[in-house]
Order: structure tokens, then sequence, then C-alpha cells
């Protein structure tokens, strides 16, 4: 009979790589294995293209934008360009009477926001009854400060970007959103609200985050501001789990 596992029952509690067996002065070939495999779905969340046209055609009326930087390899290099909304894509946003723009962002994996984006963005809207959003806005090469541009141009009172999250080893397709009250160029990160691991496989689920989106959004408003001054509990989610946001 087989000695017991001791670090059987901490493996139930996390994802981690904890208490891998050796073989010889080796690991396990099947650890090694599922270790590659999983770097390798990380460099592909990271390099893979966002495919606009099938996001577009899930959201009707959708705007596409691109940063300043011009190719995946330029947005890795050069985090500054990804920040800056690209100069040609001005005119396809113009100012009027908008509450929200919600930006569907690339970021570090757009395996992510192929999962994920569209069920959290359709989760959202039926939550915001009364918002005047603007139409969705999907951009590529873009990191989270992007928003700011477009919400500056688009001069709306709240922005939300829902981005692929750098990728680890445990997970490659978690989103995060960030939320930022009064957009404009240079907000600083302490500015904003952040609800991140959104993915299926164990992190928040679609409704969980767009209820304490939709919350987040609603005290924004009417508070006047995101980042460390909104500090709330959100109370009971509409798929039964209580949500804490700071």
């Amino acid at each position: 009979m087989p000695p017991e596992d001791p670090w059987a029952k901490l493996r139930q509690a996390t994802r981690a790589r904890i208490g891998l067996g050796r073989a010889g002065d080796a690991m396990k070939i099947g650890d090694v294995l599922d270790f590659q495999f999983a770097h390798a779905k990380a460099r592909d969340a990271v390099h893979t293209m966002l495919d606009t046209a099938a996001l577009r055609a899930a959201l009707p009326g959708a705007i596409a934008l691109h940063s300043e930087a011009p190719d995946r390899e330029t947005y890795l290099r050069r985090p500054d360009l990804g920040r800056k909304l690209a100069r040609d894509c001005l005119p396809l946003l113009s100012k009027s009477e908008y509450d929200a723009a919600i930006v569907i962002a690339d970021g570090l994996s757009a395996t992510a926001v192929m999962q994920n984006a569209v069920p959290v963005y359709e989760a959202l809207t039926a939550r915001l009854s009364g918002f005047k959003l603007t139409p969705p806005i999907i951009a590529t090469q873009a990191r989270v400060a992007l928003g700011d541009d477009i919400g500056e141009a688009l001069g709306v009172k709240l922005v939300a970007v829902l981005i692929g999250e750098r990728p680890g080893l445990t997970v490659s397709d978690s989103l995060g959103i960030y939320l930022t009250y009064a957009p404009k160029r240079g907000t600083l990160d302490s500015a904003r609200n952040c609800i991140s691991n959104v993915h299926a496989h164990g992190g928040l689920s679609h409704g969980a985050a767009a209820d304490m989106l939709a919350w987040l959004m609603r005290e924004a408003l009417r508070r006047g501001l995101t980042g460390v001054g909104l500090k709330e509990a959100s109370g009971l989610t509409q798929d039964g789990a209580v949500s804490l946001v700071s």
C-alpha cells in the first residue's frame, strides 16, 4: 500500500504547484510536461492577436480603435505607446452626453478577452438600466490607461476597461476590469478601481463581475470618484456570492 501523500489536502486548496514528486534527481515527467504546456499557453495568450472581427460580430455597432503601438512586438517593448490613443482614431470619437464607455482591450491576454469580455459586457449592460452608454469600444495593442484617452475624447463620466491580464502558469485567460471616474490622460492608478481574476475555472464568474462593476459604477457617479476613496461592500451578487470591493 503506497504511503499517504501529505500534500494531497493542500493541493485541493490551491492551483499552485506544491509538493511535486521526484524521479531520481529530476521532477516527474508528468509535472514537467504540465509546466511546459502551461508556459506555452501563457506565451500564446500574450502573442495571439485579438479577433476583432468576431468581437464586432458579437457586439453590433462596436467601434474599433488602436493605440500608438504599431504592432505586437512594439507593444510589448514600449508600454508607454500602449497607453496613448493613435491620432487617426480621434475622428471616430465625438463628445456627447454619455455616462460611461465600456472598452474591451486586448492587454496581455487576447485569450482572456475572447473567452470572457462579451459575456461580462452583456451581463453588465443588463444591470445598467438608466445609464447612457457609448457604443462598445474594442481597443488593440492597449494598456489600461488607453481608456483615459478614450474617455477624455468622448467626454464620459466613467470609463470601464475590460482587459486581458498578464497570464501566469496557472491561469492564462484571466480578465481584469478597471473603472475610472472623470478619465483623462495622466490619471493615476490610485484613482481607479480594479476587479481582477475573472475567468471560468475557479475565478470570479461573469455574473459576479458584472454585479460588482455595476455597483461600483453607480456609486462612482453618486460620489463623484473612483479609486482609493471608493471602498465598500457591494453586498450579495445575483449569483449568490458575497463580494467586497477595494
